[in-house]
């Protein structure tokens, strides 16, 4: 088994929000994923999807562009990103979802010896989009993310390893510590998965090692439209 990962997919079924206005590295960039994906992954997988799923407002057709992934092979398993706006009700999503797709909000899901974790998080301090106003939801985010690392400690046996999947990245530019990382850290996350960021504007690298852990940057555009491999056995 292995696990994949990329994020930030934004289908939109109904073409009302065609992401090829946001420069070349668009065109076409579902078919180029999913011709990757077909070449990669088994049925004994798992792809990882950091949020951003699906330009729809409403649940019903966000259902309509998340069935577009039915006939990739693997198990896929998403968590919400800021422009989710469809991801209301945990339970409606994970009612609406086909067999094999699982959201995760504030909780884990055990694959072998790999137990994914994860939750939306948020900008962090010292991000050039951070406001005072942002404080709040980024503390509360952080309790969330508490919550989906304590329900992968519950899981936890010796020899598993705890993969935490995110929206946001957890550090700003500087890669300062934040109290996301920090939460890594202490409960003994040995990879991390997030989207959010596009264009060479950005500065980031697809990987990067920070205090023993290993942050994959999985923005599909960063990425090439390219599933990046996380681990696998």
């Amino acid at each position: 088994m292995k696990i994949y990962a990329i994020s930030d997919l934004h289908m939109c079924l109904n073409g009302s929000k065609p992401m090829n206005v946001f420069g070349a590295s668009w065109e076409n960039y579902l078919e180029k994923i999913f011709a990757d994906w077909e070449k990669k992954v088994t049925d004994e997988d798992v792809v990882l999807i950091g949020g951003d799923v699906s330009w729809a407002m409403e649940l019903e057709d966000a259902v309509k562009d998340i069935r577009t992934l039915l006939p990739l092979k693997g198990k896929k398993v998403f968590v919400r990103g800021n422009h989710d706006y469809w991801w209301k009700s945990i339970s409606r999503v994970r009612a609406a979802l086909p067999e094999g797709f699982y959201a995760l909000q504030n909780d884990s899901l055990k694959f072998g010896k790999y137990i994914v974790c994860g939750s939306r998080a948020w900008c962090v301090e010292g991000s050039p989009d951070f406001k005072e106003q942002d404080r709040k939801i980024y503390l509360r985010e952080v309790e969330r993310l508490r919550l989906a690392l304590h329900s992968a400690e519950r899981q936890k046996e010796e020899g598993d390893e705890i993969v935490c999947l995110i929206h946001y990245p957890p550090f700003n530019v500087r890669r300062e510590n934040s109290l996301f990382t920090d939460l890594f850290e202490e409960k003994g996350v040995s990879r991390v998965i997030y989207g959010h960021l596009h264009g060479t504007e950005s500065r980031t690298d697809p990987v990067v090692e920070k205090n023993g852990i290993r942050y994959f940057l999985t923005s599909c555009d960063r990425l090439n439209n390219q599933l990046a491999e996380i681990c696998g056995e």
